[in-house]
């Protein structure tokens, strides 16, 4: 292997590949259905997000409280939330879904408690809040957009450290995450040595490629030669 940890492997990625070369390695490998929705994009352009996915299921509520439920969480402001976001390890990513689209999942508070447990980021199926702390702070944070509406009376989180879907890709704990400008993707634990591997292969061919086509070489020829395109 070209990595020995995940912190080689991590810095690896964040040093040669993007998540187009990623899922187009993926493809590949008849992994066709890893990259979220497009509308999860990161709060600045150049924020990139890569880590082991610590899944957060959320569900929409009506009250803060629900006083006599036979669920206790429905007494709890935000329900398991709290201690999901105390939950996290080094390089692992909160990643959320399972709510409506009507409220925030993440903010300034947050992102101050994930930074200093050393957490990659926040991907979130829903909206973020506090923009401008998080930008501040220059945590990895990726959102359908920002929305001040607090998730209080209309959310909590129900587990943590469980399979969720977001958009139709399941998201299991310890799958790799890995999101940039053009898109989030999960990586399945069992095929990330395969995956990264191919992956920083093409990526360094294409760079060859790219060198050819400056130098004057068509498009055909050089696909025809390098495979790479």
């Amino acid at each position: 292997m070209l990595w020995q940890s995940d912190d080689a492997l991590f810095a690896l990625a964040r040093a040669e590949l993007f998540t187009a070369v990623v899922g187009d390695v993926m493809d590949k490998l008849g992994l066709m259905r890893q990259f979220l929705p497009p509308q999860i994009k990161p709060l600045h352009p150049a924020m990139v997000v890569i880590g082991r996915a610590m899944p957060v299921l959320e569900a929409d509520v009506f009250a803060e409280r629900a006083e006599g439920s036979a669920n206790p969480l429905m007494a709890q402001p935000f329900g398991l939330m709290l201690r999901a976001l105390d939950d996290l390890k080094l390089g692992e990513v909160y990643i959320c879904a399972g709510g409506s689209k009507t409220y925030a999942l993440w903010g300034e508070l947050m992102s101050t408690r994930a930074l200093k447990l050393g957490a990659a980021g926040a991907v979130l199926d829903g909206y973020s809040r506090d923009t401008h702390g998080i930008l501040r702070l220059g945590f990895p944070t990726f959102s359908h957009g920002t929305y001040a509406q607090d998730q209080g009376p209309r959310g909590k989180v129900i587990d943590f450290r469980v399979p969720i879907q977001v958009g139709g890709v399941n998201v299991r704990p310890g799958d790799i995450v890995f999101g940039d400008l053009d898109g989030v993707c999960v990586i399945p634990s069992e095929a990330e040595e395969e995956v990264f591997t191919r992956a920083l292969d093409k990526a360094r061919g294409e760079k060859l490629v790219q060198k050819a086509i400056e130098d004057g070489m068509s498009a055909s020829d050089a696909f025809a030669h390098f495979g790479i395109m």
